[in-house]
């Protein structure tokens, strides 16, 4: 768990960030993509890729796994190189992997430890042919002790027992099926890594199908409530995990029925009723309920693209709306799809998942 300190120091730090922001917002001159590359251009800034330029202009480790593959296509593979070294290096000196790194260089938590930092991290090294070796010690040091402390032996799935941070790092859930595909992820990119593997005697693809899937859409989790959540029924298949298209038509047609794509991707949940979230939402209500969220868009729009065509270009035309009325590339807006603020924090600017944008 994080100290007091450390959540005082990031969260006053983000909370300027956030008011300077809202003052005098960034814009960029040019079409959507012309924004883009800029946004890009700007995140890295001479040692890493930072999540954003504005609020976080840190190193988030599934932020910048969310990315690589994209960042590679665009040219960057000496930057992205680069950004895995220094945050190796810091996590190393710190004998933990974390979910961000702050801008002092401090490997941080937040709130927990999360089950997708390590899945992302070793996921980024295998895209982008990162020379690991020097690092194997450590990271299959750092395997076993995630093992031990995320997944229940008997079933190969993440403990429901235990609290874990996870994407939507506010909301508190068990074992949910984004988590476990992570796991699922983990388990094929040390096998091809040749790292060792205590996943690999569990079926992932198997185990979630059986456990997550309800014949129409995949749970959250495995508290298996009757609601549709955009990030439990995007990931299976654009991790791999789901390769069936039946299945695919018939989970984006129930986010579709959700309206979590509406007016633009994607939202996690119509609405928040079924979700616990932890204390320090209090601060942003709704940023991880209904929100819209541009991580998630064009990993959506993606996989539309395989089966309704017509609707994916539709929805990538909103986002190219946005981008250009904005001038940059937001990282949240609500549910009416405006820019998203609360009275302590207002949606952040210059997202480095522009680069998934690009790459639609």
């Amino acid at each position: 768990m994080a100290s007091i300190i450390d959540y005082a120091m990031q969260g006053s730090r983000i909370f300027l960030s956030s008011v300077k922001s809202r003052l005098a917002p960034k814009k960029y001159t040019g079409n959507d993509k012309e924004i883009c590359h800029q946004v890009i251009k700007d995140c890295w800034n001479g040692r890493y890729f930072q999540t954003s330029t504005t609020n976080f202009p840190q190193f988030w480790t599934r932020d910048f796994g969310w990315c690589v593959q994209s960042l590679l296509k665009l040219g960057y593979e000496k930057e992205v190189q680069q950004t895995l070294r220094y945050a190796i290096n810091r996590f190393k000196a710190e004998n933990k992997i974390t979910t961000t790194i702050t801008p002092g260089g401090k490997p941080f938590d937040f709130p927990t430890m999360s089950v997708d930092s390590l899945p992302w991290l070793i996921h980024s090294i295998r895209l982008s042919h990162f020379d690991f070796h020097p690092f194997i010690p450590f990271l299959e040091k750092e395997i076993k002790k995630y093992f031990k402390q995320v997944i229940s032996p008997n079933t190969g799935l993440v403990n429901p027992e235990k609290k874990f941070s996870s994407i939507k790092d506010f909301a508190v859930r068990k074992s949910s099926c984004y988590d476990n595909c992570m796991v699922g992820l983990l388990s094929q990119d040390l096998t091809k890594l040749r790292l060792y593997n205590p996943f690999k005697d569990y079926d992932y693809p198997d185990l979630i199908k059986r456990h997550f899937w309800n014949g129409k859409y995949f749970y959250d989790d495995l508290t298996k409530q009757d609601y549709v959540a955009g990030d439990a029924n995007v990931f299976p298949f654009v991790l791999g995990m789901c390769t069936d298209k039946e299945m695919l038509q018939s989970a984006l047609t129930a986010i579709a029925d959700a309206e979590l794509d509406v007016p633009l991707p994607l939202k996690y949940t119509a609405e928040r009723k079924n979700v616990k979230f932890i204390w320090q939402e209090v601060f942003l209500k709704d940023y991880e309920s209904d929100a819209i969220w541009t991580h998630l868009g064009p990993l959506y729009i993606r996989l539309l693209q395989q089966v309704n065509k017509e609707k994916a270009l539709t929805l990538k035309n909103n986002y190219k709306k946005k981008i250009e009325k904005h001038k940059n590339y937001l990282e949240v807006f609500s549910a009416p799809g405006q820019p998203y603020r609360s009275a302590f924090y207002s949606s952040d600017r210059g997202m480095l998942w522009a680069a998934n944008y690009l790459t639609l």
